[in-house]
């Protein structure tokens, strides 16, 4: 099937050897080859029926003159009921497999373009809206379906009744067969004209799209700043204009396959106008048919003109469609910005002693982030990070979690180069808990439970009472099954933020990352979040950044990090001792707080 279509459509149509649309065709249709070999053969006996009724049209004619023969009326009356009967039939199940098929690549398309997104680094997300992410994995997936539907139709139920159909006319009136189907050239120069708009028409309705996801999004998650700064009127006036040119584009496009019908009509309506005046005229050798064969040949004519308008459409509705094929394939064969070893390796089980040896990294190549880094985390113990914000403190973290490889030098632990290391063994040596506790629109036990999803109930509750959790879980409308909203819409932020710890905990990973976990809470919470920190950090290698001073003081080691580079290192007291940066901002935090105190 693949190699027939494959053949009509390049003899046909040569522009279309295009590698996407080869592609699409043959990966899908392997996949899916049950259904749509059900679904051909469906719309084989659907072309064959088709025509059928224009062919017995032949007999039904002769059989009503001639009222007598009772015989043959009846027996012509069971054939035309048995042709709809199988023709409906035939319908049903093209239908129904088409469906099916088409419904299963848009799923696995849509599968595989998450899972694509899923290997991608945290770079490729940084560099790309997720607007277009989200038109990518929608609209595109849609598209491919809707050209492989029409490839299918089109070369196999469409241009098998078409060349059905033009057998019964030829067979019927061979002269006035050669004169209806002159019209075919003419058509397919028109509709060559409209080609060269429609794909430059259906990019920039994508980006329309595109822009209306984006705003939608926007408007979602920032709507607090929308009200605060009064910004409605703006917005709308962004997605009005969207939705404009998406409205402007669709019509654009509705015009060029609208075209296509009334050129099809009137060139038609001319055939069959020639045809009944040479018929009625009696030349060309139409004199001495009879009724039954000239009314087989019209019916078959008629017939005709909606495969061949399906048809004539094709392409038009073929080049709408690429867009979205191309978007889809453009992002499949994107090159992860990360990827796995080809051969990794499990991490050993160790005690979580991390080593930075000679580490730089830079998030554009002209503008390094980390400089040099050689650093010590030692097993067990809590090393904080500070310094003055964009000194690269987060960016050891993101190294730590191999959320981005070193330019050069390495991330060890125990020993063990992390990019050698296979993703899951390494996430699973540690915790995570940020500043912005993102949590899944999902019920607080699904939340906490994703840091072990095997743990039991018991185990979760544990994780809560640790983190001081459970008293305000159990006082929710349906405790630990109460849906926590987009990104805990319906928490506070010490809510959350305990929680995030409570997944932590239940993860019972060696290695502990805090990024800022305390930062943005009122003094009740902080406390609370303390007090659950205290006992998370215990044995465990815990990497903290704070800014706040106050809640590293009591950390194994302090590290001053600045411009990417370690400049001092130590415990609170022999930095203090030291005099030198740290001291600085230990002033800075302390005497300014000394001062408002006092005023």
């Amino acid at each position: 099937m693949q190699s027939f279509i494959q053949a009509k459509l390049e003899s046909t149509f040569p522009a279309l050897k295009d590698k996407l649309l080869w592609r699409l065709m043959r990966t899908n249709l392997y996949e899916q080859r049950r259904l749509y070999t059900i679904s051909v053969l469906a719309m084989v006996i659907v072309a064959a029926m088709t025509s059928s009724v224009a062919w017995i049209m032949r007999y039904i004619v002769d059989a009503m003159t001639i009222p007598d023969n009772r015989g043959t009326v009846f027996m012509v009356a069971l054939a035309v009921a048995g042709i709809f009967t199988v023709k409906g039939l035939a319908t049903y199940v093209q239908i129904v497999s088409l469906t099916r098929a088409g419904n299963r690549i848009v799923a696995t398309q849509q599968i595989r373009l998450y899972d694509k997104l899923l290997r991608q680094g945290v770079s490729f997300f940084n560099l790309t809206e997720s607007s277009d992410l989200l038109m990518r994995v929608t609209q595109s997936a849609q598209s491919a379906r809707m050209i492989i539907d029409l490839l299918v139709t089109s070369f196999v139920r469409d241009l098998l009744t078409l060349i059905g159909l033009i057998f019964v006319m030829f067979y019927q009136q061979p002269v006035l067969s050669a004169v209806a189907l002159l019209v075919g050239p003419t058509a397919i120069f028109g509709i060559r004209v409209l080609l060269r708009k429609v794909r430059r028409i259906m990019e920039m309705e994508m980006a329309s799209l595109a822009e209306i996801i984006k705003v939608i999004q926007e408007t979602s998650t920032g709507i607090r700043i929308i009200k605060a700064f009064a910004l409605e009127e703006r917005m709308a006036s962004r997605m009005t204009r969207a939705v404009r040119e998406v409205e402007k584009r669709s019509n654009a496009i509705s015009r060029l396959e609208a075209i296509t019908s009334p050129l099809m009509d009137t060139l038609s309506g001319f055939a069959i106008a020639a045809v009944v005046a040479l018929s009625a005229a009696q030349i060309f050798g139409v004199q001495g048919t009879t009724p039954g064969q000239l009314m087989s040949f019209v019916t078959a004519l008629l017939m005709a003109y909606e495969p061949a308008k399906r048809l004539s459409r094709m392409r038009i509705t073929l080049e709408a469609n690429m867009v979205g094929v191309t978007m889809m394939f453009t992002l499949l064969d994107q090159p992860e910005t990360l990827a796995e070893h080809p051969d990794p390796v499990a991490m050993p089980k160790g005690p979580g002693r991390i080593v930075f040896d000679g580490a730089s990294f830079g998030y554009a190549s002209d503008r390094p982030v980390i400089r040099d880094l050689s650093l010590v985390f030692e097993a067990g113990k809590t090393t904080a990070l500070v310094g003055t914000s964009g000194g690269g403190k987060s960016t050891i973290l993101n190294l730590i979690l191999r959320l981005y490889d070193p330019s050069e030098g390495t991330v060890m632990i125990d020993g063990q180069d992390i990019r050698m290391a296979s993703f899951a063994t390494l996430r699973d040596r540690i915790s995570f808990v940020g500043q912005d506790t993102f949590l899944f629109s999902a019920s607080v036990s699904d939340n906490i439970r994703l840091g072990s999803p095997s743990a039991s109930e018991d185990e979760v509750i544990a994780a809560c009472k640790a983190a001081n959790a459970h008293e305000f879980i159990e006082h929710l409308p349906r405790g630990y099954h109460t849906q926590v909203g987009e990104n805990g819409a319906f928490l506070s932020g010490g809510q959350k933020q305990r929680l995030a710890i409570a997944r932590a905990i239940l993860r019972n990973a060696p290695i502990l990352l805090l990024d800022e976990a305390t930062s943005a809470l009122d003094s009740r919470s902080e406390a609370l979040v303390q007090e659950a920190l205290q006992r998370l950090t215990r044995g465990r290698t815990t990497v903290v950044i704070a800014h706040r001073l106050s809640t590293v003081l009591g950390a194994d080691k302090i590290c001053v990090i600045e411009a990417g580079r370690l400049v001092e290192e130590g415990s609170a007291a022999a930095l203090l001792a030291r005099g030198g940066v740290f001291r600085s901002l230990y002033d800075q935090q302390f005497g300014a707080a000394e001062a408002r105190n006092s005023a």
